[in-house]
């Protein structure tokens, strides 16, 4: 299994139009060979000390079968055009893309 954790910094005032073009692709996400969870999450007021909050960001959560059904993911015809949609709205995107370690 891999899990991919996508951290999106935003243009200011541009988190509600990026949010509405995500959640347009997510069922097309879903029935992708291969996807395990899809889903975006937003930053709430924790009060706990240590949190890093930034209201222009978005994080994707992803859980995906093989690191090959992440690739096949990324070169999707409909990740192409949300990708052309949100190209304005976006300041940057940080990868991490991990793999479970377990003991022996």
């Amino acid at each position: 299994m891999i899990t991919v954790v996508a951290s999106i910094e935003l243009k200011p005032n541009t988190k509600i139009e990026f949010l509405e073009h995500f959640l347009e692709i997510v069922p097309a996400v879903h029935r992708e060979t291969g996807c395990l969870e899809y889903y975006p999450a937003i930053d709430i007021d924790s009060g706990i000390t240590s949190q890093s909050k930034n209201e222009d960001s978005v994080t994707i959560l992803e859980k995906w079968e093989s690191l090959q059904a992440l690739r096949d993911h990324l070169i999707a015809p409909h990740m192409n055009e949300y990708r052309d949609k949100i190209k304005d709205l976006v300041n940057s995107v940080s990868l991490k893309i991990l793999q479970p370690v377990t003991g022996s």
